[in-house]
């Protein structure tokens, strides 16, 4: 049993650098957010509608797709929304990038995260589903939060993982309501006063 600790732990370890890689959201004090700090808040997002959801989705595996979904970028970083198009390979690298990161692990452990990493790429299931809608609403809340650059694009985010958001009636809704302060912010008028 104790042999395939050391294993977990050193991925663990390796896992820890995700909290160095950057993302282009900025937080509400002005500095870059980490896709540690993404992840995190999207697996609280999840928590916090969990509730809301459907009786049959499996809150667990939503979680676990929120958890890894970003794991692929550890190595060469996360790409801007705004800088993706669909042939970049980014997809390949990524998904290369998280098998490097997993080999380290039990088969059988390995196997299940890469199984979770590839049902959230093809968002093959209703978790998946919702973990990447979920995934696109928490980006564009950063957005409505951050000390953003006085140019930035906030109207991008009008149209920004719209497929994803109009995926579930519940991820609509709370679209509808972000998009109601991302228009307040590119109008120039003050969002939400929490």
């Amino acid at each position: 049993m104790t042999g395939d600790i050391g294993a977990r732990l050193a991925f663990v370890r390796e896992v820890e650098r995700i909290k160095d890689t950057l993302r282009s959201g900025i937080t509400a004090s002005g500095r870059a957010e980490s896709v540690a700090e993404h992840s995190w808040r999207l697996c609280v997002t999840i928590l916090s509608f969990a509730d809301l959801l459907p009786a049959e989705i499996d809150r667990l595996k939503l979680l676990k797709l929120a958890i890894i979904h970003d794991l692929g970028e550890i190595y060469e970083g996360d790409v801007p929304a705004i800088h993706q198009n669909a042939d970049d390979g980014r997809d390949a690298r990524e998904r290369a990038d998280f098998h490097k990161l997993t080999a380290v692990l039990p088969a059988a452990l390995r196997d299940e995260f890469r199984a979770l990493y590839d049902e959230y790429a093809a968002a093959a299931t209703p978790e998946a589903v919702l973990a990447k809608g979920f995934d696109k609403l928490e980006t564009i809340l950063q957005h409505t939060q951050g000390a953003n650059a006085p140019d930035f694009d906030y109207r991008f985010n009008l149209a920004y993982g719209k497929a994803r958001t109009d995926a579930h009636p519940l991820l609509a809704e709370i679209r509808a309501l972000i998009d109601a302060e991302t228009e307040a912010l590119a109008d120039g008028r003050k969002a939400w006063t929490g």
